[in-house]
């Protein structure tokens, strides 16, 4: 059995070839071999390889820059994952894809989303992220979308790394505090998409649950939360922090105003992964600290 992975230099792709090698042959490609902004490539990769699994880690990740490259994020986040989806429906192959809390406007005042709440994007990368997941469905009946949130890894940009090199260079930090939302591990990401590749490769394909589950780490977060546990942990670890804790200040995301606008409530809830696959999904707390302890 082959899987085909496309990102592989991205901070998702990073840790699924890592969880995916046990599975079966995987042929992992960056975005200069297979651009999702090119069909003609996707259709010859896929035709070459001929994989019984698709796994879409790439994606055009920059949100505020999204705002003035609309058609570039279209592109990539929802042309280049239906002609992906098209072409492993022509192979009977199943496709994973991943999708993200931006979907949705944030505006539900209580708890999380589920699958079946109405998505309406604030901005253009949520509208191109739905507009891929809608691709990918009505391409391939034999598909998983797996939404997730404020993804962090050891590898490549993210909120994490950011916070390190700015706590070791400033004495404040003013971090958003009215934004809520799981931080999840890429490595979770990674390992949990595994657990249900194994699940798929030993039943029958006809009777695999198919469609649309929220991936998270369990818990829930602001940004200012989520920064403070990031500083306190590396100046506890020795690593030399020039931020005071009283100085990191929490405002509000009026105060810090952006090209895109972001959802308030980024809550995903995960009861229907875990009762359909039976995993158990740790506190964000956990892949954080695991990731800091790598990085510091």
């Amino acid at each position: 059995m082959k899987i085909l992975l496309t990102g592989r230099n991205g901070q998702l792709g990073f840790e699924l070839r890592r969880a995916l090698a046990p599975l079966a042959e995987v042929i992992a490609l960056d975005s200069q071999a297979c651009n999702l902004a090119s069909p003609h490539a996707i259709r010859h990769w896929v035709r070459e390889i001929r994989p019984a699994i698709i796994v879409n880690a790439a994606a055009y990740t920059s949100v505020d820059k999204a705002e003035s490259e609309p058609q570039r994020a279209h592109a990539i986040n929802a042309e280049g994952p239906g002609a992906l989806a098209e072409e492993a429906a022509s192979l009977g192959a199943l496709i994973v894809h991943y999708s993200t809390d931006y979907v949705f406007d944030g505006g539900k005042v209580e708890g999380e989303y589920s699958e079946i709440d109405t998505p309406a994007p604030l901005n253009i990368y949520g509208a191109s992220k739905l507009a891929g997941e809608q691709a990918v469905a009505r391409a391939n009946p034999r598909h998983l979308i797996l939404r997730t949130s404020w993804v962090v890894g050891t590898h490549g940009h993210n909120f994490a790394k950011t916070m390190l090199r700015l706590a070791a260079e400033k004495r404040q930090l003013d971090i958003v505090s009215d934004q809520w939302g799981a931080p999840t591990s890429a490595a979770l990401l990674a390992d949990i998409t595994a657990h249900l590749l194994r699940q798929y490769s030993q039943g029958a394909p006809r009777n695999f649950p198919y469609g649309l589950y929220h991936l998270t780490a369990s818990g829930e977060t602001n940004w200012h939360q989520y920064a403070s546990h990031i500083i306190e942990y590396a100046r506890a670890a020795g690593k030399p922090i020039q931020v005071a804790a009283d100085a990191i200040r929490p405002i509000a995301t009026s105060g810090y105003p952006t090209p895109a606008r972001r959802p308030l409530n980024s809550r995903l809830s995960t009861r229907k992964l875990q009762e359909t696959f039976n995993v158990c999904l740790p506190d964000w707390t956990e892949g954080v600290d695991h990731i800091l302890e790598q990085l510091i």
